[in-house]
């Protein structure tokens, strides 16, 4: 439903099957509602560009604001779909969304960061470490992620790479922490990555918000796990190959991490040893563009095509997709699809970029 008219609410939104309601007030978008009150709805980008917060509405009438049509195209809002993180409420809505959290969902907080040490990992990623408050360290699930909110209130969000349990560090025989590792990407003429590889220091003080996000280990299922990561979108998977590990999680794994060239997958080494110390994880680097001067003699082609090679029937798994949204939505497409994977057991943290926000 589309109006010109202010919605009144508040209305109430119930999300089957779970049972769980929210209220959402007048102006406020399904998602918003819901993040404030800790129902956790599946969400990615926040800005109507991924799709990632797409679900079925049962009942109730909604009005859509600006978002991209790969996200939900008319077809899909004539058949029902809604995008909780557009929509507003014109009644009482009921959604059907399978991937609602539990009630201990972490609050959403903000908080002051300091740089604590800049590492560059490839050409053209940077790992970023930030200092938290010593007296209140965060909790979160290994998969989310934090938002930078910059001076003119513009935002930008990024994947903390490292697990919740393993945010202190020792350093110099001295244990330091909370300290969470971002993996920053650099996009010339962008506003924030050119600022994180020209001219951010040790100990500048930023303000974040967090966490946000869906895309974290289901833990109450035993299916097989594919992770599926481009570029930087191995951060979240990182982090939670290690809340795997330290929480002795032995379901089979399958890390899949495509780059254009062999230095894109910038951790190669710290998986490979990760593998060592996990017997059920098995990774698979994909390199799509080597040039002869790299001697890569891996898997070549695209990343998620890898996956359709190597397990042509996925019905009885569950997949993890990170990365360059191209890539997210090609793997949801052809796993369903061609492969058989049920739509449910597809989770995804698509990387929108600000141009990607804000294209047509």
């Amino acid at each position: 439903m589309t109006s010109a008219t202010t919605p009144s609410g508040p209305f109430q939104v119930t999300v089957q099957p779970s049972g769980r309601s929210f209220g959402v007030d007048a102006g406020e978008t399904l998602l918003a509602a819901a993040i404030r009150q800790g129902i956790g709805l599946p969400y990615g980008c926040k800005d109507g560009a991924c799709g990632s917060c797409k679900c079925r509405k049962l009942e109730g009438q909604v009005t859509h604001g600006p978002h991209q049509s790969k996200a939900l195209s008319d077809q899909e809002e004539a058949e029902g779909y809604v995008l909780t993180c557009s929509a507003l409420a014109f009644s009482d809505v009921t959604l059907e969304s399978r991937q609602v959290t539990d009630a201990g969902a972490f609050p959403v907080r903000k908080m002051p960061a300091r740089v604590q040490a800049l590492q560059k990992l490839s050409h053209d990623v940077m790992r970023v470490r930030l200092q938290l408050p010593a007296n209140d360290t965060p909790r979160y699930h290994a998969g989310q992620y934090v938002e930078f909110i910059l001076r003119d209130g513009a935002r930008r969000s990024y994947s903390m790479a490292n697990a919740a349990h393993n945010l202190m560090h020792t350093q110099d025989g001295v244990t330091v922490g909370p300290l969470i590792d971002l993996h920053i990407r650099h996009m010339p003429g962008g506003k924030f990555t050119d600022h994180v590889f020209t001219q951010m220091k040790d100990k500048e003080i930023l303000r974040i918000e967090g966490p946000y996000g869906s895309f974290f280990l289901r833990e109450d299922s035993t299916k097989p796990i594919v992770l599926l990561a481009s570029g930087t979108g191995f951060a979240p998977i990182k982090a939670i190959l290690e809340h795997m590990q330290f929480k002795g999680i032995t379901r089979p794994a399958t890390l899949y991490w495509g780059g254009r060239r062999p230095a894109d997958l910038y951790l190669d080494e710290w998986v490979r040893a990760q593998c060592a110390q996990m017997p059920n994880l098995r990774y698979v680097p994909v390199v799509s563009d080597a040039l002869p001067e790299d001697s890569w003699t891996g898997r070549t082609g695209f990343v998620h095509q890898a996956v359709l090679a190597d397990l042509p029937d996925l019905s009885g798994y569950q997949v993890y997709a990170c990365g360059a949204p191209i890539v997210v939505e090609s793997a949801q497409r052809d796993y369903m699809q061609k492969a058989g994977l049920p739509a449910d057991e597809f989770f995804a943290d698509s990387f929108t970029s600000e141009a990607d926000k804000h294209s047509a």
